[in-house]
């Protein structure tokens, strides 16, 4: 027996929705346990980021694959014609028998635009800055830098659970859901918005720095564009996009087809675990921006620096934390 037919048969579970979504889950502690040998040995942070990436990309392409990857192996093993790999062109256009709905494209590339523009933005900013300040005081003790990554394992995991839950549904019971949703439409348009919003703050921001480093201009703190709306417009896109894919996978497994799919017996117990399993996502992101790792670091870093100066304590008195203002 192949490694591949071993692990296969190891997460052969009754159930095909779980068939599928603990395999992708278990994939991002393997990667990230992977990365975190090499990084713990050269006490490196320099592949974190891109790692973390990578992680979503595989993670998202299992879930979507991972079916079809057991019933060609087990058509191998049978000496039967394999069946065909999934059609992405022909779920996007709604052809019976691609293999796929197209929310499970259309997610799984949303979310794939996102992680490959957001790794290769932090692996470029670490290869120039050389190092990443948030490892300063773990990198060199190999169980809290092992820690780090298997926490970032996690972080993909929750981030995820949306489109994983949605691509780990039964294809031909997808299939049945209605074409178009009002949740779709919301959910598309908040994800189209978030990210628009993430990307513009993001490149204010650059451009902000290379004019400070060319001299143009002599302002310590950024308080233009979408950042004369919000003190932290990046980390508002980041939540709405997030929030967007969860409206978009809640549609489909709160209602019957979502219900049917992942084995709950119907009612308001299986329609509200449902929703957490899609809102867990936008809910995780939004708590380590507002009370972790994002809007607190930055919060306390310029407070620290330009606490004492009035044109700073009048952009922060006018300028909302987290939400624009119009």
């Amino acid at each position: 027996m192949t490694v591949l037919s071993t692990l296969l048969h190891a997460t052969s579970y009754q159930s095909p929705f779980l068939r599928t979504l603990i395999p992708s889950i278990g994939l991002a502690y393997g990667i990230q346990g992977l990365v975190a040998i090499p990084s713990i040995l050269a006490q490196s942070e320099t592949y974190y980021d891109l790692s973390g990436s990578l992680t979503y990309l595989s993670c998202t392409a299992l879930s979507l694959y991972l079916p079809t990857i057991r019933a060609r192996n087990a058509a191998a093993l049978a000496g039967t014609v394999k069946p065909a790999w999934p059609s992405l062109i022909g779920a996007l256009m709604g052809k019976p028998g691609s293999g796929l709905n197209w929310r499970q494209v259309v997610l799984s590339a949303a979310v794939s635009v996102w992680a490959t523009r957001l790794g290769t933005y932090l692996f470029a900013r670490i290869s120039a800055d050389g190092h990443d300040s948030r490892f300063d005081k773990i990198r060199s003790s190999p169980p809290a830098f092992l820690g780090a990554f298997f926490a970032q394992a996690t972080w993909v995991s929750l981030c995820l659970l949306p489109v994983l839950a949605l691509n780990s549904l039964p294809s031909t019971l997808v299939a049945t859901a209605s074409p178009l949703l009002l949740t779709d439409i919301i959910g598309l348009l908040l994800y189209t918005g978030g990210l628009s919003f993430e990307i513009i703050a993001d490149r204010q921001k650059s451009k902000w720095v290379e004019e400070k480093k060319a001299k143009k201009h002599s302002e310590e703190f950024l308080t233009r564009g979408l950042w004369s709306k919000s003190r932290h417009p990046n980390y508002f896109g980041e939540s709405t996009l997030w929030t967007g894919i969860a409206v978009v996978s809640a549609g489909i497994l709160c209602g019957n087809v979502g219900q049917v799919g992942m084995g709950f017996a119907g009612g308001l117990g299986g329609v509200m675990a449902a929703a957490a399993m899609a809102g867990v996502s936008p809910a995780f992101v939004t708590l380590l921006l507002l009370k972790v790792s994002g809007v607190p670091l930055s919060e306390n870093k310029y407070d620290k620096k330009y606490g004492d100066r009035k044109d700073y304590q009048e952009w922060k008195k006018n300028t909302p934390m987290f939400i624009p203002k119009l």
